[in-house]
Parts: C-alpha cells; structure tokens; sequence
C-alpha cells in the first residue's frame, strides 16, 4: 500500500490487488467467523475456510514495503522521507480516524457527539474503526525502515538468512504461546520487511517448488485445522489466523515468489485493472468498511439474496472491491481530499 517513485514492477502490482482482495474478504465475511452453531456448519464453514486462507493479506503488505522501502539506492534525505513518505501514511491515518469516529457516532440514525469525542480520546491507543489498528503497527515500521538499509547494504547474505531464521523462530514462539520479552509487535513486523526485501533481490525460481510445498501445506492446515479446532472447542479458534506467525509468513513468501515468478504472463486488460487497483489500493483498504456498514448488518439480507455464504462473500467482496476503487480513483481527483487517498 505504500506509494514510491520508482518505476511500476507488475508482480509488485500483482500483490497488492490480491492483498486488496484479500483485506476486502476478511472483512465481508466477518459477522459470521463467530456464528458457529448459530447457522448451519456449512454456512459457517464458507466464512472460516475464505478467512483462513487469505489472512496472509496484510504480511503481504509489509512485504512490499520492505521490497521497496529498503531498496531504495537514494541517499537518505530526513526531510524529504517525513514529508513525503511518512506522510503518505499518516495523513490518511489521521484523517480517515477522523472520519470513522463521527461516523461511530452515529446510533439509531441520530449522531452522538459524546461517541465521537470518545472515540477521538481513545484513538492514540485504539483504532476509531476495526480495519485502521494496521496502521498502529505499520507507522512504526517507517522509522526502523533508515536504521535497517545501511545495514543491508553490508550484510553478508549467509549472515541475513541466519537473521531470517531467528525471525522465523520467534514468530513460531508466538504461535504457539512461548513467553519472550522479544515477543513485540515491532520486532515480529520488521520480519516481514526483511522477508520482502531478501525475496525481492534475488532470483527464486529454483526455491519456487519449496516455497510451494510449504505454503501450500500451510494454506491446509489453516483450513482444515480452524475447522476440527473450532468443533472441537465449540467455537471458532483463531490459532492459525495470527499475522506474527510461521504459517502466515510461509503463504505470504510463497505469493511473493509466485507472483514473482509468474506475473509477467498477465496481459492484456486484466493486467491494466491489476495495475489500477494496486494504484488505490491503499485508499479502498481505508475506504472500503463505509460501504461494509449496511452489508454486514445480517438483518439486511445481502448475504441471503445469494443463497448461501460460498457464493456471498466472493461476490460481495468483488462488488465492494470495485465500488471502493471507483470512490477512492473520484476522491484522488479532488484537492485536498487527494491527500486521504493517495
């Protein structure tokens, strides 16, 4: 979701749309994750199969911006990367938390100021709406981003896989609940920043049938494990949906070399609307839960007048998807507006 100057790379393009398909599915199918034994398992099982094999949306974000970010040969100008970069983000975090709290704060068709307020009070430590908490843990990232690019300049390429691996290690503590004072939110992003940046600049064409095997296997046991977990327990089991775990970093490296390998085979209009959408794709991930407000309320009947939730929520999330795009592309157009959307 990060906007830089250099020259568009189509598998980098690539990976932002599907993350943006992705972000979008997480988000259409959220009323009925926790709805196990309330609608038929069936039902339930459309929501929990898409949500555990797409949690690698966000990972893949921040794998991007590691690819480019780090990248980056200019020397570094401080003013120049608060100003333009750093604000990119932040702007758009500032203004759209605006925007969701006075939109919280309408109850029942009448508009609570105290709502509002309270949500603007809470905001330096709780996100106004659910989707705005990336930018909790993304926004720092920016600052680790000028301390880690000499130092990759340097590094010995068997010394940077060592690093890799105790990454892979303490995110594998995580999963599985092993206490760490290294266990923070910062250290587990960067990760995937490095991850980015390593599958990035270098040719992984003879890793592709590993990568696969192992995101493959991990795609797998996010399905099938959330489901027996999730009977087993009587509820639906978050274990294999963390973002700061083994299985989520195996899929996303495993999109990232795909894409890689294979995204140049996309022509024609497909790659031009691929192209659009990772353009925006920052602006409908902000965008995008306004139009979610009336379709997640169950009681509406979006989700009913397709039948069932395996046909719903691809059709919705590809619906949403693209009535965000045309919204965000009509407010890059405006001054000043341009700025929450770039």
């Amino acid at each position: 979701m990060t906007t830089t100057a250099r020259k568009s790379i189509f598998y980098i393009d690539l990976l932002r749309c599907i993350a943006a398909f992705a972000v979008v599915a997480i988000h259409v199918l959220g009323p009925f994750r926790e709805m196990l034994g309330q609608i038929p398992d069936w039902e339930w099982l459309a929501a929990s199969g898409i949500n555990s094999i797409t949690r690698w949306a966000v990972p893949v974000f921040m794998m991007i911006s590691g690819a480019l970010l780090l990248s980056d040969q200019r020397p570094f100008d401080c003013h120049h990367y608060l100003t333009r970069r750093l604000s990119k983000v932040a702007i758009p975090f500032i203004g759209w938390s605006i925007i969701y709290a006075f939109v919280m704060g309408f109850v029942d068709g009448n508009w609570q100021s105290d709502i509002t307020w309270q949500a603007l009070e809470q905001s330096p430590n709780e996100p106004a709406w659910y989707h705005l908490w990336f930018f909790y843990d993304f926004i720092p990232l920016y600052f680790v981003i000028p301390l880690l690019i000499p130092l990759l300049k340097v590094i010995n390429p068997e010394r940077f896989k060592l690093i890799l691996v105790a990454w892979a290690l303490l995110i594998t503590m995580h999963w599985l609940h092993v206490e760490t004072f290294l266990r923070q939110n910062l250290l587990m992003y960067t990760g995937y920043l490095l991850l980015g940046w390593y599958l990035f600049n270098r040719d992984n064409r003879d890793d592709l049938k590993w990568w696969l095997t192992a995101g493959c296997t991990m795609l797998c046991f996010n399905f099938f494990g959330t489901w027996y977990l999730s009977l087993e327990q009587g509820e639906y089991s978050s274990f294999f949906m963390g973002y700061k775990t083994l299985n989520t970093a195996t899929i996303g490296g495993m999109l990232f070399v795909l894409a890689q390998t294979y995204g140049e085979r996309i022509q024609g209009k497909l790659r031009l609307l691929i192209s659009v959408i990772s353009k925006y794709s920052l602006g409908i991930y902000l965008l995008h839960p306004l139009l979610l407000i009336p379709i997640r309320d169950i009681d509406n009947g979006f989700y009913a007048a397709f039948g069932s939730n395996w046909f719903a929520i691809p059709v919705l999330t590809i619906i949403v998807l693209l009535v965000s795009l045309v919204l965000t592309m009509a407010l890059a157009r405006l001054p000043f507006i341009n700025k929450l959307v770039p």
